[in-house]
């Protein structure tokens, strides 16, 4: 396979699962993704934005977000985050640690 047909190829599956999370399972918390899987929303979110600054393309983590979210962030929280429970936030700290580290967990991640 040719460079830039395994990039369009890459390029397409990360749209499908931005619109998979987006449009599909909205249900599906970032908090447990991140619990589970290590990543979420967000991460995608600042991949995006640090492969954008990688290419001297300014990107704040705010702008990122809403072009990844398709929304502002808030608006985003307001119509599908539901409240997570202790534990769960609890495992989430050590989720976020294990996983990105760098930022405290609800500021970033």
């Amino acid at each position: 396979m040719d460079p830039q047909t395994r990039t369009e190829l890459e390029a397409a599956a990360f749209r499908r699962l931005r619109a998979h999370l987006m449009e599909q399972r909205t249900d599906v918390q970032n908090i447990d993704m991140m619990n589970l899987a290590g990543f979420c929303r967000n991460c995608l979110s600042r991949w995006y934005q640090e492969a954008a600054n990688e290419r001297g393309i300014e990107m704040s983590k705010t702008e990122a977000r809403e072009i990844y979210y398709g929304m502002p962030m808030d608006e985003w929280k307001a119509r599908y985050q539901t409240e997570a429970s202790a534990e769960t936030q609890a495992a989430f700290k050590v989720a976020f640690a294990e996983n990105v580290g760098t930022e405290e967990p609800g500021k970033g991640g």
